[in-house]
């Protein structure tokens, strides 16, 4: 007998024989839904979420393009918040809602590549521009005189260009190493949607030391964002604390607080897949995380900056007005 023959008894008897891992190939995605207790419960839970987050989000995009009053950095760079959560909910909910619906959870090599590209663009960039946020907030409170100055469009239009380059160069760096493993005979991805971590733990070949520079990427495009917009914020909290203005302190800290709920759901999610080791959580707890920030972050950020945000509204009701001006003027 060969070593090649020893090789694949060996491989059988473990049941790690390769199963052909190229463009033709199938995965199959065991989410959140398949080990539900409820999955019908979960599944309407999803569409409504998903329905909230496409009409929230699509109002918000209307409102901040028809309304010039609010052509200012802050709610440009809201625009592009609610387009990115916009987008990224649709890779992620409309596939794992269809599929439990037709029983059929297979998504293609090249499916399971896109899809892991889009997610991580849309993930990374959002990491990067809720950082500029916080820093477009720290120039509007602490530096008020030289907002127009440090927050120009010029500056506000280079950040956001920023957060889509360097998220979708990285987005395309990890999409291809991590395509170019060869994968073992089973074909179940523990997780809703392709992501690094539960591919990885198909892949037959050694994986630690491109798992090592994931948890470094993680750490540089999460901690490392997350650690500037705390900072931005502290430094808002102190001149916050000594303004005169009750008024100018309820507003401050109300925006401010809003979007530190936004942080929260967000990095608290996404920090939980990329930075904590592996070791310490499971697939299930893996499954739970990520639909915080794909499903339930891109759902309620509309709804948390615009609620009692008096601008927003207040466009909103003028957009509305007139839209129902030239019904009114023909009856």
């Amino acid at each position: 007998m060969t070593w090649k023959q020893d090789d694949k008894k060996i491989r059988k008897l473990h049941g790690m024989e390769l199963w052909n891992s190229t463009l033709g190939s199938d995965f199959i995605l065991v989410g959140i839904l398949d080990d539900s207790g409820s999955p019908e419960l979960l599944c309407a839970t999803f569409t409504a979420l998903y329905m909230l987050a496409m009409t929230s989000n699509g109002l918000l995009l209307l409102v901040i393009t028809v309304d010039a009053r609010l052509h200012v950095p802050m709610y440009l760079l809201l625009w592009q918040l609610s387009l990115m959560d916009l987008l990224l909910t649709s890779v992620i909910t409309p596939k794992a809602v269809i599929d439990f619906l037709l029983k059929d959870n297979t998504i293609s090599f090249v499916g399971c590549a896109l899809q892991m590209f889009l997610e991580l663009t849309l993930g990374g960039a959002e990491d990067l521009l809720l950082a500029f946020m916080a820093y477009d907030r720290y120039v509007a409170i602490c530096h008020p005189l030289n907002y127009m100055i440090f927050m120009r469009p010029r500056i506000c239009w280079l950040g956001v260009a920023i957060s889509w380059i360097l998220a979708s160069l990285s987005a395309v760096g990890y999409t291809i190493y991590t395509m170019q493993y060869p994968f073992c005979k089973s074909r179940k991805i523990r997780h809703l949607f392709c992501e690094i971590p539960p591919l990885l733990k198909l892949a037959c070949a050694d994986t630690s030391t491109y798992e090592l520079m994931v948890y470094v990427m993680g750490v540089t495009f999460l901690l490392l964002p997350l650690a500037a917009i705390l900072s931005s914020y502290i430094l808002i909290l102190f001149t916050v604390l000594h303004m005169p203005s009750h008024e100018g302190r309820k507003k401050a800290l109300f925006t401010c607080s809003s979007h530190l709920a936004v942080v929260g759901m967000w990095y608290g999610g996404a920090s939980f897949m990329y930075v904590l080791p592996s070791s310490f959580h499971t697939p299930k707890q893996d499954n739970i995380f990520s639909v915080f920030y794909t499903i339930i972050t891109p759902a309620l950020n509309p709804l948390i900056y615009s609620l009692r945000n008096k601008e927003v509204t207040g466009a909103f009701r003028r957009v509305l007005g007139r839209c129902l001006l030239p019904t009114h003027t023909t009856s």
